[in-house]
């Protein structure tokens, strides 16, 4: 503990709750995937900002900390600067300005006062507009525990010749609409030829109801797991996975599974972005880290198909040599990250106390 007489305020979802801070509002409704999904949104996401700022000035803080959630934030971030230019504006993991609309970079630093991001590629789009920066790594490097592999296998009787398939399905309401489907219909594809697999879904606990709803008859064919399983057993539990594009990617190189990735948006916000805006030509971090190479096979949009995707994860199931030169260079991937001496929370941390303080 760097600070034991912070007092801590929260906006946010179900993890806030967990660590014993309630939300005076609720965000769920933020849960949106796509521009034209957001623009569908937008009077919701203002409505939100304008409850935001109110709270945040009623509790009065030294700073604020903004998470994720670009737009959003940027509006709650505007109101509580015009309304208490005294209070600490830090955002904590920056816009994909590597990725794109570089322009973001001038918008946020005229914005806040500190930056708080995860690689050192992005503090270059930052200098010319003087805005102070920290890079604290990957979270998800420093964050995941490794799982124990045999724990897991040894609940579901799987020996060590016997191979797991695990399903990674997303954890928004619009993944579990367009993702899932095409990841299970690809498990159940692979499980009709190879009866023996055990195939393995993991819902993100803030969508396991929806997902329980599209795919009543799961647990005919595949085990479902509990919300109480340990989480990094599960990952490294996997001889390969059928992912949901997103930070569990890295999560799960950090526990040395390969991994296939999968997903698709709707088609006005998949056009602007592939055309127009991103500059990537993969969608996977783990990918773009590796000089924007495939490391981790991605089937994107157009190619996101059931066929291709169960397709591949057999030609990886049947050949260990594959397998693991895959794991090896989702090691090497991952090295080149921002894995940092101390862990990426600590070093957050002592940013944020470092601006508060300088006040």
């Amino acid at each position: 503990m760097l600070n034991s007489e912070v007092m801590l305020a929260g906006i946010g979802g179900g993890e806030l709750k967990k660590i014993g801070i309630d939300s005076p509002i609720d965000i769920a409704p933020l849960s949106i995937l796509g521009l034209f999904e957001g623009l569908k949104a937008y009077g919701t996401v203002v409505k939100l900002a304008d409850q935001a700022a109110d709270a945040i000035l009623d509790f009065k803080p030294d700073a604020v900390i903004l998470v994720d959630s670009w737009g959003f934030m940027l509006r709650v971030a505007q109101r509580v600067r015009d309304r208490d230019p005294s209070i600490k504006l830090i955002k904590l993991v920056g816009p994909q300005v590597w990725a794109t609309r570089p322009g973001r970079a001038r918008t946020l630093a005229g914005l806040v006062d500190h930056l708080i991001c995860l690689h050192h590629m992005e503090t270059a789009y930052y200098e010319p507009h003087g805005l102070p920066v920290t890079v604290m790594g990957n979270p998800a490097l420093s964050r995941t525990e490794r799982g124990d592999r045999n724990s897991y296998r040894s609940r579901l009787g799987l020996s060590g010749g016997d191979q797991m398939l695990l399903i990674l399905p997303g954890s928004r309401p619009s993944e579990i609409k367009r993702v899932a489907p095409v990841l299970m219909e690809a498990a159940w594809l692979l499980k009709s030829q190879q009866p023996y697999l055990k195939v393995v879904a993991a819902p993100a606990p803030s969508v396991r109801a929806q997902f329980l709803d599209e795919f009543p008859k799961l647990e005919d064919w595949a085990v479902l797991t509990d919300e109480a399983d340990a989480s990094a057993d599960i990952l490294a539990a996997a001889d390969l996975a059928l992912a949901c594009s997103g930070t569990v990617t890295s999560e799960l190189a950090v526990q040395g599974t390969p991994f296939i990735v999968g997903y698709k948006t709707g088609w006005i916000t998949w056009m602007l972005a592939r055309y127009l805006l991103y500059k990537p030509a993969h969608i996977t971090l783990l990918n773009i880290a590796a000089d924007d190479t495939e490391v981790a096979p991605e089937f994107v949009q157009t190619r996101f198909r059931a066929d291709l995707l169960s397709e591949r994860a057999r030609a990886l199931l049947t050949d260990a040599a594959a397998l693991k030169a895959q794991t090896d260079a989702q090691n090497k991937a991952l090295s080149r990250m921002g894995e940092r001496d101390e862990a990426a929370p600590v070093i957050a941390a002592k940013a944020i106390l470092g601006v508060v303080s300088a006040q």
